[in-house]
């Protein structure tokens, strides 16, 4: 059993991956084609602007107030703003009064993983932005992935971590062999050293030393 956002989840709750591989017949010339938005929740939408309009450049291009949540209904008064980036998809961002905001809830391991990955055209781009981001006060943290090469912030708004990155190796994105092949022997060890009893963290952190950083097994010829 594994979890989501601390529930628990069965690999028979969601659909097999081999059934994803292929575009379902009924949505044939229906893909889902680029992100439109992602949305966060904002306790300061003023302030929110003025980092990423201001320090960012992404501008400030929409702004809904309603009073209440239109898909659920949920009586909460808001502002919804989105911000463009130059490809145009947008962040956006929701504010209400009744949210009861409180400091972001500290877990171990989601900082570090959770995050919001934003692209440039070159690694001279990323190194820019680096010095950019530092002469704004900002502590960055910058690495070289092999596919791609990457700094990383915090929103100091909101306390996102953000990520800049460019691509080094165009053909990371098309290996999906090889990705439901990491899925699957990721959970077979999960399960395995579950079951026996063993240390699964270790267990799973041995699978990953053997494989090369694009997710590959070591020795196999994919690995970049």
């Amino acid at each position: 059993m594994s979890t989501t956002r601390g529930l628990p989840m069965t690999t028979t709750d969601v659909p097999s991956t081999a059934s994803a591989t292929a575009q379902p017949a009924t949505l044939r010339g229906a893909a889902i084609d680029r992100l439109h938005h992602l949305a966060y929740v904002t306790a300061d939408t003023a302030a929110t602007v003025a980092f990423y309009e201001g320090v960012l450049g992404m501008p400030l291009v929409h702004a809904i107030m309603g009073p209440e949540v239109p898909s659920t209904k949920a009586p909460y008064p808001h502002i919804h703003t989105f911000f463009r980036l130059a490809s145009g998809e947008t962040l956006a961002f929701f504010e209400s009064p009744d949210l009861h905001h409180q400091p972001p809830e500290r877990r171990p391991g989601y900082e570090d993983f959770e995050h919001l990955a934003m692209a440039v055209d070159t690694r001279a781009d990323v190194d820019q932005w680096r010095e950019y981001l530092e002469a704004q006060g900002l502590e960055v943290i910058t690495n070289d992935h092999g596919i791609i090469y990457s700094l990383y912030f915090r929103d100091p708004v909101n306390d996102i971590r953000l990520e800049i990155t460019t691509t080094i190796d165009p053909t990371w994105s098309d290996r999906g062999t090889s990705a439901h092949q990491a899925v699957d022997d990721w959970t077979c060890t999960r399960d395995e050293a579950a079951s026996a009893g063993n240390d699964v963290s270790e267990a799973l952190r041995d699978l990953a030393r053997n494989r090369r950083p694009g997710g590959d097994l070591t020795g196999n010829g994919q690995g970049r």
